[in-house]
Formats: structure tokens, sequence, C-alpha cells
């Protein structure tokens, strides 16, 4: 689903970790707060699933899971070793979130996740723009068939708005993506937005966040 150079980044080695399996994601300190406090103002109290695409080393998904206990969390990840320091992670918090599953997002995956149906939220946190277009696409379309009356779909990273990038720094990011790989790259608010209306999801709505990124909403109609 995502680069294989991208994910060589979060090695053991390479981040810290212990010798658990557990991963340190860089960012998780400095974001992780804000994520939740725009979750808990989308999603309330009420209970249901959610599925995290591309749950990372999975310091993430753990704190969601603490700060939303009334849903049932469930972590995918395609990268081996970051399940492996997801699982870990729960087993030292001693969560009851599901092992991690290996999903593939670069298609169309609404069966895969079928038993988890009908999902209150679908999140992702910094996939689709080291990742193919045709990712955002499948996610968008799984999530139209996937989310129940009222659910949400959150894309968590840098965006363009109106093609214009938010800042020096992430038009920087953008070129250091696409010099990587021409697949990769900041997406569009406008053009996801388009994507997600033709699926049957709602219109755009922006959440800002630290650090130049956004959240991207997309609502299934209740």
């Amino acid at each position: 689903m995502s680069g294989k150079r991208h994910s060589e980044n979060f090695r053991p080695g390479r981040v810290p970790g212990h010798s658990d399996g557990r991963l340190y994601s860089p960012t998780f300190e400095r974001n992780h707060q804000p994520v939740i406090a725009a979750l808990l103002a989308r999603l309330g109290t009420e209970p249901g699933a959610a599925l995290e695409i591309g749950s990372g080393v999975g310091q993430h998904i753990q704190a969601f899971a603490r700060a939303l206990p009334h849903l049932r969390w469930q972590p995918s990840e395609p990268d081996s070793i970051h399940r492996n320091s997801i699982d870990a992670w729960s087993a030292f918090f001693g969560s009851n979130l599901p092992a991690a599953i290996a999903l593939d997002a670069s298609r169309e995956f609404g069966t895969e996740i079928a038993q988890l149906a009908p999902l209150r939220l679908i999140f992702s946190m910094n996939v689709i723009h080291i990742a193919p277009y045709g990712v955002a696409s499948s996610i968008i379309t799984t999530a139209a068939h996937r989310l129940a009356p009222g659910g949400w779909l959150g894309f968590y990273g840098p965006f363009t708005e109106g093609g214009l990038h938010t800042g020096e720094g992430n038009a920087n990011f953008d070129a250091g993506l696409r010099a990587d790989n021409p697949a990769w790259g900041v997406r569009d608010v406008d053009e996801l937005a388009a994507l997600a209306i033709a699926a049957g999801l709602s219109q755009a709505e922006l959440d800002v966040m630290p650090a130049n990124n956004r959240i991207l909403w997309f609502q299934q109609p209740a």
C-alpha cells in the first residue's frame, strides 16, 4: 500500500524501540492530543466500530482506544514489522485491541472488513501521500460501502487546498515525495472531495492540526 522506502525509516535502529518489538513514532507526542480532540468532537460517545488504515508503529491507535473506549478499534498495517510493534504496544498496555490485520488498501477492500461493518469511523493518518492515488480512491470507495449512516471517514496529513500548499514546508515535502516516487505526493482537498461526493459521501470538512497538517473529513449520510 505505502512505499517501502518510507516504511524503512521506521525500523529498529532508525527510531527508538524496545526488545519486545515496540517502536516509537517521532510525531506521536506532537500530534496525538489534537487528533484525539478532533475525534471526540466528531464522534462523541456513541458506540460502534472504528478501523484505522495504516496504523504504523501502533502508538496512535493505543491512545485513540484509551480516549474513545466506547469504540471497538481495529488496527491495520501492511508492514509486518509494524504489525509486530502494534501488537507489542497492545501487550504492553494490556489493551483489548485485536491483532493488527494486514490490510491492502491499494484496491477496494470492503469484503476484507465486512465483519467489522457497519463502521462509525474509518481513519487514516499519513498514508495517502506516500501511496499511489488509487489508495485514496479505494479507501473512499470502501468507506462509502462500509460506513454506518452518519459514520465518518478521516484522512490526516498535509494537503493542498485549491491546488495550493498551506506552507513552504509542505511544498518542499511534496517535492521530496515526488522525487522519491512520482506516484506519491500531497493530495488536494478538492480532488478528494470530488471522489467522495461521487461515491455518495458528504462535502469535505477540515480540522487544522499542528505542523500545517489537517484532518479531512467525509461523512456517510444519515
